[in-house]
């Protein structure tokens, strides 16, 4: 973990958090929420120890990256935006890219929108959702699954941050990061998003408290509305 360098490099706007270990052909690592490049720490050992240069962003909204206040400006083109700036920015022409959960979604925007700049892609957790012109995003699933289903009671801004405040940040990224489930996430609002952060009482075996802490000591900085506010694009 020493030998992963960090630094922070101005793309789109915003100034962004990276990264980065190895030499060789790039791979380029997108996490979800509520995560960070930390999320991919093995990964990137394991790939630059075989001869690739890994690097893994704190994606807007997130970490030690910028996180504008504005739902408005977490669409997939500002998203995209900030990952081709920053490969510009790397001088990289090209990358393999591996993605999951919100990471995910972003990659399949990356190779619809920049195709040139994408040499392969490994997509995990969450297929392609085609839009759809005739029903927007948020509203197809408030169709399908009903106005308490977690995506949805994530719209209103406030209601999910006072939720995740009514916790301590180690026991919400706990629940969160410990979570098994197969069906979707219904919370009725008179049982509360706070039932989604009760923390297990025992961490699985892939997860250490000083990996927990390490995702609660960004968070109670940063706050999660930078996160929540993906889900508040959905639309845009």
């Amino acid at each position: 973990m020493d030998k992963i360098v960090h630094r922070n490099l101005s793309v789109n706007g915003i100034h962004m958090h990276v990264a980065e270990i190895g030499e060789g052909p790039a791979v380029l690592f997108l996490h979800g929420f509520p995560e960070l490049w930390y999320s991919w720490r093995h990964q990137m050992l394991y790939l630059s120890s075989r001869g690739y240069r890994t690097i893994a962003p704190d994606l807007r909204g997130y970490g030690d990256t910028d996180a504008p206040p504005s739902a408005a400006s977490y669409t997939g083109f500002h998203i995209v935006g900030d990952l081709v700036a920053l490969l510009d920015a790397l001088e990289l022409e090209q990358v393999f890219l591996v993605a999951h959960d919100w990471g995910a979604l972003i990659a399949w925007w990356f190779c619809l929108f920049r195709p040139d700049r994408i040499k392969a892609l490994v997509n995990t957790s969450v297929q392609f959702h085609p839009r759809n012109p005739s029903v927007s995003f948020i509203q197809g699933y408030r169709s399908l699954l009903g106005d308490d289903f977690y995506m949805c009671r994530f719209q209103e801004p406030g209601e999910a941050e006072e939720a995740l405040a009514s916790a301590e940040t180690p026991h919400v990224m706990k629940s969160l990061f410990s979570f098994r489930g197969g069906k979707p996430i219904i919370v009725p609002k008179d049982v509360g998003l706070k039932a989604l952060f009760l923390a297990p009482s025992t961490l699985p075996s892939w997860l250490t408290e000083e990996d927990i802490n390490y995702y609660a000591t960004k968070f109670e900085k940063t706050g999660f509305t930078g996160g929540l506010n993906y889900y508040r694009a959905f639309d845009l």
